[in-house]
């Protein structure tokens, strides 16, 4: 049910389920014009202001989607994966975000810690607890929040 609930999310309806949490570093790298910019490495999809019926990936919701990671990169690096979707970001509520704002946070931070659910993972029945109390799957830690 959880996978259910992060994934079939009406925007502006309560959610509880598990989340990977995710801590991406931004790299500084210089642009053709020898401009400092910092990069993530990945791309996004999605957001309340967007009609998710006509999205390539056939995601079943208006939240905010991974759609791309460049291989190699900062994201990559973190744990990002594909298709993952962003529940926060710095603390920030991504499930009620249109594409724009979205896009504009993420730029404006060079430390991005994020909250995502990914298939697969946020499902009960495949977590593996520590001696500590922590839940596991793929040696990824996993949280439960509610937004």
């Amino acid at each position: 049910m959880c996978a259910k609930m992060a994934f079939q999310h009406q925007a502006g309806t309560a959610m509880e389920c598990l989340s990977i949490p995710i801590t991406l570093h931004k790299e500084t790298e210089v642009n053709e014009n020898g401009e400092e910019v910092m990069k993530c490495g990945f791309k996004i999809g999605g957001g309340i202001d967007q009609d998710f019926r006509k999205s390539p990936q056939g995601y079943t919701d208006n939240g905010i989607y991974v759609t791309e990671v460049h291989e190699g990169s900062p994201a990559a690096k973190s744990g990002l994966r594909m298709h993952d979707k962003i529940l926060q970001c710095n603390g920030y509520d991504f499930t009620m975000v249109t594409h724009k704002k979205a896009v504009s946070y993420i730029k404006k931070h060079p430390v991005l810690n994020l909250l995502v659910a990914r298939k697969g993972v946020t499902n009960n029945e495949q977590q593996h607890k520590t001696h500590q109390g922590q839940c596991f799957q793929d040696n990824v830690l996993i949280e439960s929040i509610s937004m």
